[in-house]
């Protein structure tokens, strides 16, 4: 973004847009009070709209202290220094940052406060091979050609890269057009072809990382999730009933108290295709009485590929071990345990 021009606006444009671009990633540091306090706070203030005036303007304090350190010089041959525009160019690329995450199925809530509902784009991997191989060869490609003009003697423009950079943006929204549309097609195939005897509550799609033609589907019904996999470019649809039917359990008091617990609640609001399951009793009490764990489940993140596919093994799931008096006794989310 910054080489496409905007780096003529002020001095520190990258910079600034650098920063400003890894700035809502700093809900990370939630993750020094356990991994509940890691999913609760992930992607959540610092990626909303409402915070990234602010985030921009943090962006702005860190740039004029790095001035300040360099004794008021500023780059050699840059533009003059503008602090509004450093300002400006802050929000834009920390507001880059926010539509990228929601390009993926993980999802954003950028209108909290005021609106607490998770959207996600579902249509690009949240690691694309296309965009980062595009990406990567305009980052590099004018360092490359400028070793060549140096050979030659030729001198090195002020400004490099536009030409690549201008490119790259270009080749960013093709791909998204051209995935968002293959994701409504893909939504629209299963519509179209039912592959439950219930009706769909909701229909989900994400892409795999590799092949474009290939989407994993999640076919909501009232009693039970269907796993398939679809692929555009043959037209077919692979489903394994019943290795892929995950049907939802009734309620009980363990599952109950586990849903009321901080992970549980943390969870589901997070969650969009929640799976909430018993995953066995054990430690019998004097009185009769056993703990259960109860397993937490987001069927976006419940690959179809066999190696994924064991119960342990699923991505982004947590565990509530319930006490036989309904006190929850232990809390873990993705494998780690929350202090």
């Amino acid at each position: 973004m910054s080489r496409a021009g905007l780096n003529r606006k002020t001095a520190y444009a990258t910079l600034a847009m650098t920063l400003a671009a890894e700035a809502p990633d700093l809900d990370v540091f939630w993750g020094v009070r356990g991994p509940v306090a890691a999913l609760q706070h992930h992607r959540g203030i610092t990626h909303t709209l409402v915070a990234a005036p602010a985030m921009a303007l943090l962006t702005t304090g860190a740039v004029w202290l790095w001035h300040r350190a360099l004794g008021h010089r500023k780059p050699h041959n840059d533009p003059p220094i503008r602090w509004g525009w450093i300002w400006f160019l802050a929000l834009l690329a920390d507001l880059s940052h926010i539509l990228l995450d929601w390009t993926n199925n993980y999802g954003v809530r950028p209108f909290f406060p005021f609106n607490t509902h998770w959207y996600a784009g579902s249509f690009v991997f949240i690691f694309d091979p296309i965009l980062f191989g595009l990406l990567l060869v305009v980052l590099v490609a004018p360092a490359i050609f400028g070793l060549a003009d140096r050979e030659m003697g030729l001198r090195r423009p002020r400004f490099r890269g536009q030409g690549w950079a201008l490119f790259a943006l270009c080749g960013v929204l093709v791909w998204w057009s051209w995935r968002w549309a293959e994701h409504r097609v893909a939504i629209a195939t299963i519509a179209n072809q039912p592959i439950t005897d219930e009706p769909a509550t909701c229909i989900f799609a994400s892409p795999r990382p590799v092949d474009p033609w290939l989407w994993d589907v999640v076919v909501e019904t009232r009693d039970f999730y269907q796993l398939a996999r679809i692929n555009l470019r043959t037209d077919t649809v692979q489903t394994h009933t019943p290795e892929d039917v995950f049907y939802k359990p009734p309620v009980t008091p363990a599952i109950r108290a586990a849903e009321g617990s901080w992970l549980g609640r943390v969870y589901l609001d997070w969650s969009m295709l929640p799976l909430v399951e018993s995953d066995g009793s054990f430690g019998a009490q004097p009185g009769g009485g056993q703990y259960t764990r109860v397993r937490f489940r987001d069927m976006r993140f419940f690959s179809t590929l066999p190696m994924l596919r064991g119960q342990h093994r699923a991505p982004l799931s947590g565990v509530v071990t319930v006490a036989p008096d309904g006190q929850i006794d232990a809390m873990e989310f993705d494998g780690r345990d929350q202090p």
